[in-house]
């Protein structure tokens, strides 16, 4: 059954779990062979996909976090300036990172990412996104694993958000316009 807020079902939960599995297919494939991979999820977003994600990872692997924002203002448009809330606990000098994204859309926080963490001198620094949103890309920046590509709709659920809710719906699903606007 579809919350009230809910236009319609983008991606299953089906789907999302069978995606999730390739893409760490893929992931410890490329890794295999290294002591360990530092996953770095960027919260809040990332941390179901993250889950799911390393727990189908092959490889010797832990997890950091990271939490920034790109949405200083009440508004819902991102102003292409990133602040770090929470930075990582754990030097990165000499690991293998692998930021991890729900979402990728203007590519702003992507880039600011890649520049900050390549400070920390990784040994490789690459990163994978649930879902991105090409057509509003306004960074070029390198996704190196990419789960879906997806249509410029508010997406909400498997951790993405608007205003905090709707994180924890099994599924993606499209945001009534009518919620997002009255606000």
């Amino acid at each position: 059954m579809l919350d009230d807020a809910i236009e319609r079902v983008l991606i299953d939960a089906d789907t999302i779990a069978a995606k999730v599995k390739h893409m760490a297919a893929q992931i410890s494939a490329t890794y295999q062979g290294v002591d360990e991979l530092v996953m770095v999820c960027i919260l809040n977003g990332a941390f179901r996909f993250t889950a799911d994600l390393e727990q189908h990872l092959t490889v010797p692997h832990n997890i950091d976090f990271m939490s920034l924002s790109s949405y200083p203002t009440a508004d819902t448009k991102a102003s292409g300036e990133v602040r770090v809330l929470l930075d990582v606990k754990n030097s990165l000098h000499g690991k293998h990172v692998l930021i991890v994204e729900d979402i990728i859309d203007s590519g702003h926080t992507l880039n600011y990412l890649y520049q900050m963490l390549g400070t920390k001198h990784p040994a490789t620094l690459r990163s994978c996104a649930l879902v991105s949103k090409t057509d509003v890309r306004e960074v070029d920046v390198k996704v190196d694993w990419i789960g879906f590509h997806v249509p410029n709709e508010w997406l909400v659920g498997y951790g993405l958000d608007w205003h905090n809710k709707y994180r924890t719906l099994p599924y993606i699903g499209v945001l009534k316009p009518a919620v997002y606007m009255k606000r």
